[in-house]
C-alpha cells in the first residue's frame, strides 16, 4: 500500500487519507509544533502552499520534542490560523518516532536526508517531499527553511516531472 492510502485524521478529527489531503499532487510533509524555535517556518510553508498550486503542503502536529505541541486540536488550529494564516491541511497530532510512530512516518523515515541520515525524525519541522504517487524523493533537516533554494529546486523538479 502507498503512503497516500494510509488513513489519518484531519486536525478536526474527520477521517482522511494522505491522498485526500494532497489531492494526488506532489507534497511537502512536515512535522510541526506551535511552541518551537522553528515555529516561524509556518510562514514559509504557507507561502509555498500559496505560491505553487500544484504542490500540497501538509502539517503533522507532533508533541514528541520537549512537549512543544501541547495544545488541543482547537488550540493548534486557532494558533496556526491567527498567527501564521495557515490554510494548508493539518492532521491529528501524531507520533513521528518510537513504537507509536504513525505508518506514514514509518515509511517517510526510511529515506535519508542530504547528509545520508535516515531513521528517526531529528526535531520539529523536518521536511519530506513526496511525488504525486507517494514516492519519497527528498528529505530536509529541520534547520532547512521552507523557502531554501534546495527545497524550491526539488519542488520545481517534481512539478515539471509530474
Amino acid at each position: 500500500m502507498s503512503i497516500l492510502d494510509e488513513p489519518i485524521a484531519r486536525l478536526d478529527g474527520t477521517p482522511a487519507t494522505l491522498r485526500e489531503l494532497t489531492g494526488g499532487k506532489p507534497a511537502l510533509l512536515v512535522n510541526v509544533a506551535s511552541k518551537c524555535g522553528l515555529t516561524p517556518q509556518y510562514a514559509g510553508l504557507e507561502r509555498l502552499a500559496e505560491s505553487y498550486d500544484d504542490l500540497a503542503v501538509v502539517g503533522f502536529p507532533c508533541n514528541q520534542f520537549l512537549g512543544q505541541e501541547p495544545g488541543s486540536a482547537e488550540e493548534i488550529a486557532e494558533f496556526c490560523s491567527a498567527t501564521y494564516g495557515v490554510t494548508f491541511p493539518l492532521t491529528e497530532k501524531i507520533d513521528v518516532n518510537g513504537d507509536e510512530r504513525h505508518p506514514i512516518y514509518a515509511s517517510l523515515t526510511r529515506t535519508a536526508d542530504e547528509k545520508g541520515t535516515d531513521g528517526d525524525v531529528q526535531w520539529n519541522f523536518e521536511k519530506f517531499l513526496v511525488s504525486g504517487d507517494g514516492t519519497v524523493v527528498a528529505r530536509f533537516s529541520p534547520q532547512v527553511e521552507p523557502e531554501d533554494e534546495r527545497i524550491i529546486s526539488a519542488i520545481k523538479e517534481q512539478l515539471t516531472s509530474s
